[in-house]
């Protein structure tokens, strides 16, 4: 059996400043939900957080071994992950997003529909990216209306999707 995906927490957007600190895009639930896990694989590296702000809108670390702008806009684009057993376990009823990559697609009235595709966020919230059966890809705000149900399924309302 094969270790579950990292899940991916934020990834660095690049340089704030000169002195090593990044500027971070969030997936975490909260700042002091990615906060409490302080270790972080970034590709083959780790990376130990030092400190982590905000500026104005924007959400800013600075870890070990980072210490100038180089190094840090080298860091741009880098998925920050941990591992699938470090998350704390779900309640009744509660999903990881990224458990849904790779759920099959129905209508409410049971029509098989494609697969997720994958799940991104904009800032205005999850949008699941969804592979039809012909293989055109839609998507689908993640919202109680347009995905009234998930399970080993994910249940979607046909009348959100985009003509």
């Amino acid at each position: 059996m094969t270790d579950p995906a990292p899940i991916t927490l934020a990834a660095i957007t690049g340089a704030h400043g000169v002195r090593g600190e990044v500027r971070l895009k969030l997936f975490a639930e909260s700042e002091a939900g990615f906060r409490a896990y302080g270790r972080y694989r970034a590709g083959e590296r780790e990376l130990v957080l030092k400190n982590l702000k905000r500026a104005g809108k924007t959400l800013v670390a600075r870890f070990e071994g980072v210490s100038t702008r180089e190094a840090a806009e080298a860091l741009r684009g880098t998925a920050l992950t941990v591992d699938r057993a470090a998350l704390p376990p779900l309640e009744e009823g509660e999903i990881y997003v990224a458990d849904l990559v790779g759920r099959p697609v129905e209508a409410v009235d049971g029509t098989k529909m494609g697969r997720v595709h994958a799940v991104e966020n904009y800032g205005a919230g999850d949008i699941l990216d969804i592979e039809l059966a012909d293989g055109k890809r839609v998507m689908l705000p993640f919202t109680a209306d347009a995905v009234p149900s998930v399970d080993t399924v994910v249940r979607i309302d046909p009348a959100y999707l985009p003509n």
